[in-house]
């Protein structure tokens, strides 16, 4: 009897040891499914708000906009339940056009979540610059081309913004999303298009940063082989984990004028300084995850 009671024991204790093995892959894979959950609910609204409507083309359209509207009030409504969200600055936006920076965490969420805070609170769409591999997702073609999600050549950036748009980039694109880590360090490189772009179009550089995006998302990218494996494919095959409802709170800088005298490379350096300060400002280094967590229960609204 007493072989018999060691024996269920020890066998507890080995699924207890795998459960705990399988806390990371749990994480990992409901992470997904939330996400992807609520970005194909999105595309099935406008899919049916489409064949309800009749609609086709001009994505523009006024007639949009009470998809739109559905759409943005879902994912806003997900980052006040999930993460609390809150925007500030909005009104250091301009009127007319200009070109929003920002910096990549492991996921955009937070930029999706301004996205859908700026449209419901101000009516204006925000067109944003995308990775090719964005565009390969399935399903959701609908839902980029109504939110006027593109891949982005320069000249078509020049075109929405002299069109008197707001354009979202992120110069540290995917390689910031998985290098970067949780002291926020901006992995730019010698990148300067998306300055020339707004000299070009003659428009305002307006720089973002949301606190603790890091703590909310995270990836592995520390370990070498998934970062041999994508500077040799350039797939997106970091994984990420986590997406912990932590405190998520975005802050729009001071826009950086349009001066006809600064060069591309000089005008990018300031865009980085300037998110860089946001940075220092809101963003204790190196993040940590229950630091950010308690930050939900704080009621203090930090200095904007």
């Amino acid at each position: 009897i007493l072989s018999r009671s060691q024996s269920s024991i020890s066998e507890q204790k080995l699924v207890f040891y795998y459960l705990l093995l399988l806390i990371p892959f749990i994480m990992l894979l409901a992470f997904h499914i939330i996400l992807f959950g609520v970005l194909y609910l999105s595309s099935l609204l406008l899919h049916v708000y489409k064949r309800k409507n009749d609609l086709k083309g001009d994505y523009s359209s006024k007639l949009w906009d009470n998809g739109r509207q559905m759409v943005t009030c879902l994912w806003d409504l997900y980052g006040k339940l999930w993460h609390g969200y809150e925007l500030h600055g909005v009104e250091k936006i301009p009127e007319g056009p200009g070109l929003i920076v920002y910096y990549h965490g492991a996921t955009p969420i937070d930029y999706l979540y301004f996205m859908a805070r700026l449209c419901n609170q101000k009516g204006r769409l925000c067109h944003s610059v995308a990775d090719h591999f964005t565009f390969k997702i399935p399903g959701i073609k609908l839902l980029l081309d109504i939110f006027g999600v593109m891949h982005g050549g320069r000249e078509e950036c020049v075109q929405i913004l002299k069109n008197g748009h707001l354009l979202g980039v992120s110069p540290g694109g995917v390689r910031e999303a998985f290098f970067s880590d949780e002291n926020y360090n901006l992995l730019w490189g010698n990148r300067k298009g998306f300055a020339q772009v707004a000299i070009d179009a003659k428009v305002p550089i307006i720089p973002m940063f949301t606190q603790n995006l890091r703590e909310g998302y995270r990836t592995l990218g520390k370990i070498w082989s998934f970062r041999w494996l994508y500077e040799y494919s350039r797939l997106p095959v970091v994984p990420l984990y986590g997406g912990f409802p932590v405190k998520f709170r975005t802050y729009i800088g001071d826009p950086i004028p349009y001066d006809p005298n600064v060069t591309a490379a000089e005008l990018a350096e300031k865009a980085k300084t300037a998110i860089q300060s946001l940075r220092d400002r809101h963003q204790k280094t190196p993040g940590n995850i229950l630091r950010a967590l308690l930050e939900r229960f704080d009621k203090h609204q930090k200095d904007d």
